[in-house]
């Protein structure tokens, strides 16, 4: 009868691929005691976040490999460090899994993971796993910045540019016609961490990043900030999408910002496009109109 996989062991062969990958000599202790323990150097603020991926929600395991999902995993948590203007140094990474998936599996999930980890040089310094039904995982990363130089959604002026980073609608056009390049951006969407770092010195006003459709996340951003927002119809729409899936679509992971007039926004950055689609003005607040009609929030909520 073969032996089952026993949890210690799981955990030794993620030890063995975390630290075959970068490793942060502020991380002084990682994998294998209770907690991560990290020395920050002064002058400088940290910046964490955490997202899960969902099996059935973001990802099928028909349709994913996992090595994919690892990859998804940390990508949705570096899009929000690369919103705020931050350098990646750290993940903790908590992963579900069903029975059947204990060994190769998740050996698989995380070098998947790693690989993107090792790209921005941030380091695997620990988690949790258990056994579940489904696949699921919460990645929290920390990010740096310089002290008070983080990029916030509350910092948008009237008279402010908005701005988004590449271009819009090709994941939700992707998930719809399941197939070619589109699709595989889905599978392996880039955190945009390079931009964000350059936008943050370049001082841009706010930002976010674009997750949950440019409509939504452009209102939430109005809303932080006590402002409104006026869109001009020059959106950079990717090859096949609608105005309808740039507009509403989630999933892009472009850089949402707002720049003040007296910013020279560069039209490339990181060797990304960056396009100006209107302007942040002082009307209702959280109210963003597009071909002068109220835009309606239509993006991705989970709780709609």
């Amino acid at each position: 009868m073969r032996e089952p996989v026993r949890e210690l062991k799981i955990v030794q062969r993620i030890r063995d691929l975390a630290e075959s990958g970068h490793r942060d000599r502020r991380i002084t202790r990682g994998i294998g005691d209770d907690s991560a323990v990290f020395r920050p150097h002064a002058n400088e603020d940290l910046v964490f976040t955490s997202d899960f991926v969902l099996e059935g929600r973001h990802f099928t395991l028909q349709t994913h490999t996992p090595g994919d999902i690892g990859y998804l995993a940390l990508a949705r948590s570096l899009s929000d460090l690369a919103a705020m203007g931050a350098e990646p140094v750290f993940c903790i990474v908590s992963l579900a899994v069903p029975g059947g998936h204990a060994s190769g599996w998740v050996g698989q999930f995380y070098r998947g993971l790693l690989r993107l980890a090792d790209k921005y040089k941030m380091t695997l310094a620990g988690g949790d796993l258990a056994r579940f039904d489904r696949v699921v995982s919460d990645v929290m990363c920390c990010g740096r910045v310089p002290r008070g130089e983080a990029i916030l959604r509350s910092g948008a002026k009237p008279g402010d540019g908005i701005y988004v980073t590449g271009e819009l609608g090709g994941s939700a056009h992707g998930f719809a016609i399941r197939r070619g390049k589109a699709w595989g951006r889905l599978l392996r969407p880039q955190p945009r961490i390079e931009a964000g770092v350059a936008l943050r010195r370049l001082g841009v006003s706010a930002g976010m990043d674009i997750s949950d459709g440019l409509s939504l996340d452009l209102h939430r951003l109005c809303i932080e900030s006590r402002v409104s927002a006026e869109l001009e119809f020059n959106l950079p729409i990717a090859a096949g999408a609608s105005v309808e899936e740039a507009l509403h679509g989630g999933e892009d992971y472009e850089l949402l910002f707002t720049a003040s007039p007296g910013t020279r926004v560069p039209g490339r950055i990181a060797g990304l496009s960056v396009s100006q689609i209107g302007v942040i003005t002082r009307g209702r607040i959280g109210q963003v109109r597009f071909g002068g009609r109220v835009l309606k929030s239509k993006g991705f909520d989970h709780f709609s």
